[in-house]
């Protein structure tokens, strides 16, 4: 998956998608694979971990600005408050994820923090788990991030698969002397 920038997604995935349907046509197998591909990858494309990574520090900073909101989206003057919340806690930068969440460990804050943590750490898939598990205003602020994540991780498996089949039909097929 070839990234034109940071900021955008790759290349549109839809002509080597026609590239593989044409060369295994009768191939059930990588046609129901093509066929689960998310359409909006195969005409934008989709974003390199690399600029998820980047967009998330953005996303974390909104959500922990508006943690307080709840999903009722109280006054501007909770809003308010909130906002000065994120200003006046201390936090951990990074706090390594626990194997197995508590009701304590759902707090916006932590759960940010354990999101960084797997960012930082290459596990994106782990982090797009903690950051599904937010609640309220800072949800809707990572909404797209999450979107966007869940598409390439779903892109990317796809993807793996796709070439793991071509790897094994390769040697498949290859003859020994």
């Amino acid at each position: 998956m070839k990234t034109a920038s940071g900021d955008s997604p790759t290349e549109p995935l839809e002509s080597a998608v026609k590239a593989i349907k044409a060369s295994c046509s009768n191939n059930a197998f990588t046609d129901t694979l093509t066929a689960a591909l998310p359409q909006e990858s195969l005409t934008r494309g989709v974003y390199s971990e690399e600029a998820l990574r980047a967009r998330f520090y953005t996303v974390q900073k909104l959500a922990k600005r508006v943690a307080m909101i709840d999903e009722t989206r109280n006054s501007l003057y909770q809003y308010f408050l909130s906002y000065l919340q994120s200003l006046l806690v201390f936090h951990p930068q990074q706090l390594k994820p626990p194997t197995e969440l508590s009701p304590d460990d759902l707090d916006t804050f932590k759960l940010l923090s354990y999101a960084s943590y797997c960012i930082e750490h290459g596990d994106l898939e782990l982090a797009a788990k903690f950051v599904n598990q937010l609640r309220g205003e800072s949800r809707r602020v990572a909404h797209d991030w999450l979107n966007e994540a869940r598409m390439t991780l779903e892109t990317k498996q796809i993807v793996d698969i796709l070439t793991a089949y071509a790897s094994a039909v390769g040697i498949g097929t290859t003859q020994v002397q």
